[in-house]
């Protein structure tokens, strides 16, 4: 059995157990066996191992854990992103011209732009990455966009109610009919998880119970888009459905953050529905930040996730979205470190990444920096040093 011991870590974040909200520990190691974290502590006591990682001194966190990412597509939104900054609302109606992009495009070119962002992705450190479906909306593109997927993450979203096409404009409830039925049939197999964009001009909110019920009852897991252009009842419905995570959050009423902090668990270890804030989302939008001290106040686990989509968030860089959490979301830099790793596992409900400890898949990154800190206080700059995934260096 192969080992490797990554040591000389000046500030490792653990998200488990040592100093403060991130578990730190200083002049520590890890070793890593058969893909896995099987020894956290000094790097003095460091078990003898096959293989040895120095980390120089530098800062070392668990991977990035994007829970929220919409890689298959076709095309681009360049001149609708430039139309924006000029001062046009957005609206969510540009999806539809991914579709038409996206039905026109071969397997080979919409499998090329997964592999390409989500290389991009993990070279900046994303060691998990959620993909969701959504630009087809037709049995087969739907199918085929999860199968495509599939080939690049275990974390698979069915969002064949991402807004309703212009074929069915004028039948929405045919278009739930055939989401529900057909499509998911077709979908299922690839999927792990079942998602509606719940907002007004998309799906209301009894179109949407109807899509995650059958969801649930077809053994995905519930994740939706909630509360993103207004006020409305996304958020309500997902608790109801006990949904893994409710996605943006933007604009929240207090019966909202009370049904979120209601989910609590009874351990104090968080709430087992998630908020999950993408604030690329409103950067590129020029829409209002989430009230993500609100929510965390109020005792809510809040997740940061990218929402890479070619309309609304064009970017797979999770340090970006902690920077912005930092200083638009009055995110504190440990609050949005651990909102990108161990809240984005809990988005997943997953306890087998984000984090830094026994038993612990090995997705680590070093940082070429002392601190986590440097992540929000040097926005913009490439501070990923290497990657690790399953204990091996892409």
């Amino acid at each position: 059995m192969s080992s490797l011991l990554v040591d000389n870590i000046g500030e490792l974040v653990t998200n488990g157990t040592g100093e403060g909200p991130l578990g730190i520990r200083r002049d520590a190691a890890v070793l890593v066996e058969e893909g896995r974290v099987v020894w956290v502590g000094p790097s003095a006591y460091a078990p003898a191992a096959d293989r040895r990682l120095d980390a120089g001194g530098a800062a070392v966190l668990p991977g990035f854990v994007d829970s929220h990412a919409h890689l298959v597509f076709a095309g681009d939104r360049a001149a609708e992103f430039a139309a924006r900054m000029a001062g046009e609302p957005y609206t969510g109606g540009g999806i539809r011209t991914t579709v038409g992009a996206t039905r026109a495009a071969t397997d080979d070119e919409l499998r090329a732009t997964v592999r390409r962002l989500r290389g991009e992705a993990l070279r900046q450190g994303t060691t998990t990455m959620e993909i969701k479906s959504g630009y087809g909306l037709t049995v087969a593109d739907e199918a085929r966009s999860l199968r495509i997927a599939a080939e690049s993450s275990t974390e698979t979203t069915f969002l064949g109610a991402h807004v309703v096409p212009a074929e069915y404009a004028d039948r929405p409830d045919d278009y739930v009919e055939l989401v529900c039925g057909p499509m998911l049939a077709a979908a299922a197999p690839y999927a792990k998880w079942v998602d509606v964009f719940c907002e007004q001009g998309a799906f209301d909110v009894d179109h949407a119970r109807a899509i995650l019920a059958a969801g649930q009852a077809a053994g995905l897991g519930v994740r939706i888009h909630a509360n993103q252009l207004g006020p409305g009842p996304g958020v309500q419905l997902g608790v109801e459905l006990d949904a893994a995570s409710v996605d943006h959050c933007t604009h929240l009423s207090d019966a909202d953050v009370d049904a979120l902090a209601g989910t609590a668990h009874s351990d104090g270890s968080g709430t087992r529905t998630v908020a999950t804030l993408l604030p690329g989302a409103e950067f590129s939008t020029r829409s209002p930040y989430p009230d993500a001290r609100r929510l965390l106040d109020a005792g809510v686990t809040v997740a940061l996730a990218t929402d890479c989509n070619p309309g609304s968030s064009y970017t797979s860089s999770m340090a970006f979205c902690v920077a912005l959490a930092v200083r638009e979301m009055r995110m504190t830099p440990a609050e949005a470190v651990w909102a990108a790793t161990a809240g984005g596992a809990r988005a997943l409900r997953r306890d087998d990444i984000g984090v830094l400890a026994p038993g612990a898949r090995a997705d680590l990154v070093v940082l070429d920096a002392p601190s986590y800190l440097h992540l929000a206080y040097r926005p913009g700059v490439p501070l990923i040093h290497q990657v690790m995934r399953n204990g091996v260096t892409p």
